[in-house]
């Protein structure tokens, strides 16, 4: 049986290699609390490369806002170290089903 990997894919740090190949003049170093170098995105630099496409605050656009929007887009792209674990003595018809039922909290799941 092939063993669950037990963390998800660092999402932030694919994005980042993603914006690399894309805009490798935004890319530079910064120091985290540690003082250890780590890898950033120059926002400044980014919005100038995309200039002729951005979208500027007064502009109108649709948009769905909410308070804790940010925050909770910061916790999905973080990593988390839970699997999910079939329960087949608490299933019906389980080899032959074709419904899910997922338990747990939000970004858990």
């Amino acid at each position: 049986m092939e063993k669950l990997k037990m963390q998800t894919p660092n999402i932030t740090e694919q994005n980042m290699e993603q914006i690399a190949k894309l805009f490798p003049n935004v890319m530079t170093e910064t120091q985290d609390e540690k003082g250890n170098n780590k890898r950033a995105i120059d926002f400044d630099l980014l919005k100038q490369s995309l200039s002729s496409v951005l979208v500027d605050d007064a502009d109108e656009r649709y948009r769905l806002d909410w308070p804790g929007k940010k925050a909770a887009l910061l916790k999905a792209n973080t990593q988390i170290t839970k699997t999910l674990r079939p329960c087949r003595k608490d299933s019906v018809n389980f080899d032959s089903t074709e419904n899910v039922y997922i338990e747990g909290d939000n970004f858990e799941v």
